[in-house]
């Protein structure tokens, strides 16, 4: 009878651990530590910048990682540089335009040659990137860091618990292909923007 107990009892963890929900991770974070970098190297210039309001939601398994969807949203007005006067033109009409197009977001299409170690998943991630009006598919490669019941330690709360999911990317794009002063200014403005992320999501538990 006590086995018969414990093999029941085993089989009904293993079915609730393959039947549990995909966790949500919020991204706006609290703390206002997730932010976004980038640079443009022109031969006359470099520029480099953060943003700061980024928002968004992804569902992710850590036993199907592969399933993960999402989107994140920055919000165009939180780019800065370090010039007052570059950041000035930087929101402007000819550049990013951010009174007609405040959001800057990348919607998650799929995962490809997902690898799973330890707690870090990696895998190239084919995504809708929307930028000044235009949208355009993009592949990026991708990091999602599950941390189980670490958000009471980031937001310096033992009394909060729930996991944290850390996503980092670095890509490039092309300024030319989201119509943003293309072929202008190159001595001076790259024609390539390197994105650098590294954002925490927060999924609270009762």
């Amino acid at each position: 009878m006590k086995n018969q107990l414990r093999q029941l009892l085993a089989l009904s963890v293993l079915a609730g651990t393959a039947f549990a929900a995909p966790l949500s991770f919020d991204f706006k974070d609290p703390k206002g530590v997730n932010n976004v970098q980038f640079k443009l190297d022109a031969p006359l210039e470099s520029i480099t910048g953060t943003g700061t309001g980024i928002s968004g939601q992804v569902s992710f398994d850590p036993a199907k990682p592969g399933a993960t969807t999402g989107r994140i949203e920055l919000a165009a007005k939180s780019l800065t540089v370090g010039n007052p006067m570059m950041g000035e033109h930087l929101q402007g009409g000819q550049w990013l335009d951010t009174a007609k197009h405040p959001v800057i977001a990348f919607e998650l299409v799929s995962l490809a040659n997902v690898r799973t170690q330890g707690g870090v998943t990696t895998a190239d991630a084919t995504g809708k990137l929307s930028l000044k009006g235009v949208s355009k598919e993009i592949k990026v490669p991708v990091s999602f860091t599950h941390l189980p019941d670490k958000l009471g330690a980031r937001v310096n709360d033992p009394k909060v618990k729930g996991d944290l999911l850390v996503i980092r990317a670095n890509f490039e794009v092309n300024r030319s292909d989201y119509g943003i002063n293309a072929g202008k200014n190159t001595d001076k403005v790259a024609e390539n923007i390197q994105l650098s992320l590294s954002i925490a999501g927060s999924a609270p538990k009762a």
